[in-house]
């Protein structure tokens, strides 16, 4: 079992954490598995999949020993609970709730939590977030991180909403740790056709990105 530490680590590198809102339960294994060749290994189920505590458990007894799974849009200390008691590694919510940081560091597990102010991100830093979610952040962009984290050093931000190939260089040399993408990797398209196999080309072109924005490469 990985320690909390192992954890984020490994959701700091490459730094992608793929938010899949699957149209059903069967759909998480195959996107997983996709995502995961193509050098994607974050993933985060959210809970709006349907039967996603099921489908949490399934790919978490999988692909636990080689991907991270995590649950998503949590808004309440059960589903929290619940979804690690499935198997979840880390715990996302795109709101604050104090209550979801003290039970997932209970459980050892790394918790991001909903921001979208410089007041409501520090918030959630010290109420135990190891991670902070700026959330939409497609209306804000890559320069609101860099003047954020200019009073704010200290918060692990990670953006999801207008993460794509064309920003996710932008973000992470604004200092983000990591970032969140959504159906800008695991497009409508995709899901509808159930196309594997593009999926892992588009996670292989955003760990490519994302690689050349560490070096320092635009690309």
């Amino acid at each position: 079992m990985l320690t909390k530490a192992e954890i984020i680590s490994k959701l700091t590198d490459p730094g992608i954490i793929a938010v899949v809102r699957a149209r059903k339960a069967s759909q998480a294994m195959p996107i997983a598995e996709a995502l995961l060749a193509g050098g994607v290994m974050a993933v985060e189920i959210t809970m709006t999949t349907p039967d996603a505590l099921g489908a949490i458990r399934e790919v978490s007894g999988k692909l636990g020993e080689r991907a991270l799974i995590g649950v998503g849009t949590v808004l309440d200390a059960t589903t929290c609970r619940a979804a690690l008691a499935c198997g979840a590694q880390f715990v996302v919510s795109p709101i604050c709730r104090p209550e979801l940081a003290h039970i997932a560091r209970a459980a050892h597990k790394p918790v991001m939590l909903g921001a979208y102010t410089p007041t409501e991100a520090q918030f959630a830093h010290e109420v135990g977030a190891d991670f902070v979610k700026i959330f939409p952040a497609d209306g804000l962009g890559p320069n609101y991180i860099k003047a954020l984290r200019a009073p704010l050093p200290h918060l692990r931000i990670v953006p999801t909403g207008g993460v794509d190939l064309n920003t996710i260089g932008e973000f992470l040399r604004a200092g983000c740790p990591a970032v969140g993408a959504g159906s800008s990797l695991i497009t409508k398209d995709i899901l509808e056709k159930e196309d594997w196999a593009q999926l892992t080309e588009r996670a292989g072109a955003f760990v490519k990105a994302a690689g050349a924005a560490r070096c320092g490469v635009k690309a």
